[in-house]
């Protein structure tokens, strides 16, 4: 592990990039138990100041993905909803969003932690908890879910123990360190489709090449609230679709769909009981002023979802079946649906 602190420790003028085989042994020492805390420390703290390459990237995300569980699902056409593990301050939309999407025949795979830093922000398993998900189910009971209700969500460090056991580490530091883009690109459920989210264009270009050595078919990234796959309603958005030779962008504007509304005062943190209200709110066809942002912000973004993968012809066809959905309050009977399938941790011998 030294001989690799050298290399990446230097300074900002002296580090240097590890190739991809270099930073595999690295990854390797961290979750075989060969590294101490200090090295690990020191290491993610070197590589954030030097700022880690995608080949560097795509290493961690290759080593943590090998030494974790995941579900031995055959249906490809999962859409892996790859949301922040630090969380959300925001009204995180991709909850009831998803679970639209599932009522409408896409399958959707969720999945978290306890909230990272540096935000802390809620976690989406505090917020599915409290709307009656099982949040600690195994493989097993997560494929009978997504197979029979199409969604499931998995608590991440449950399948990733290496991961897991880096948490006390992370919380010590305090910072974003790479681990904040691996969890969300394990892949635990074999997802053929992916959205996640990135603050900044800067970030989205370190991220799309690693997506030649992942998996992934579909692969969207979004410029979303607080960096998650949750598109805003008081401005334009930008999407960019990235494929093996190329990265093509577009801008949604929810203003061409009625949907504009003024931004949410940034001082509002939204706790996990407010978020769950809010949730069950819209899903039960509550359309009032003071859910006016959050309703746009559901059907903006399920709309656009329904558009990007197949399920509508346009984002306007997308958005008019999500209003129908919340309407006839569909999306409340998909929970049920959901929670009703959820069985505790499936026997698999």
């Amino acid at each position: 592990m030294q001989q690799w602190l050298k290399e990446v420790a230097r300074g900002k003028r002296g580090s240097k990039d590890l190739d991809y085989h270099q930073t595999k042994e690295v990854a390797q020492a961290i979750i075989n138990g060969d590294a101490t805390d200090a090295q690990i420390a020191a290491y993610l703290i070197a590589l954030r100041l030097k700022s880690e390459s995608p080949e560097e990237l795509l290493a961690f995300v290759h080593a943590f993905g090998d030494h974790s569980e995941k579900l031995e699902s055959t249906q490809q056409s999962i859409i892996d909803l790859a949301s922040p593990y630090n969380g959300r301050n925001t009204f995180m939309g991709s909850i009831p969003t998803a679970i639209l999407m599932a009522e409408h025949g896409l399958p959707v795979f969720l999945h978290g932690s306890d909230a990272l830093p540096p935000k802390y922000g809620v976690a989406m398993k505090e917020i599915l908890a409290r709307i009656g998900v099982d949040i600690s189910l195994n493989a097993a009971s997560l494929l009978k879910t997504i197979t029979e209700a199409g969604i499931a969500f998995a608590s991440t460090e449950e399948f990733s123990n290496s991961l897991g056991k880096l948490r006390k580490i992370r919380k010590e530091l305090g910072v974003r360190t790479l681990l904040n883009t691996v969890e969300k690109l394990l892949n635990l459920a074999n997802a053929e489709s992916i959205m996640m989210g990135a603050y900044h264009r800067t970030a989205i270009n370190k991220i799309a090449p690693i997506f030649k050595g992942l998996s992934y078919k579909n692969v969207y990234v979004v410029q979303g609230m607080e960096g998650s796959e949750d598109l805003p309603v008081h401005r334009n958005s930008f999407i960019f679709k990235i494929t093996e030779n190329e990265m093509e962008s577009s801008i949604v504007n929810p203003e061409e769909f009625g949907l504009l509304a003024p931004e949410m005062d940034k001082d509002i943190k939204l706790t996990a009981k407010e978020q769950s209200d809010i949730t069950m709110a819209i899903l039960s066809g509550e359309n009032s002023k003071i859910l006016q942002y959050y309703y746009n912000q559901v059907v903006f973004n399920t709309g656009i979802r329904y558009y990007l993968f197949g399920a509508a012809a346009s984002i306007g066809e997308g958005i008019e079946i999500t209003k129908e959905q919340i309407r006839e309050q569909k999306g409340l009977r998909q929970l049920e649906k959901w929670k009703t399938t959820q069985t505790k941790n499936v026997n698999t011998l």
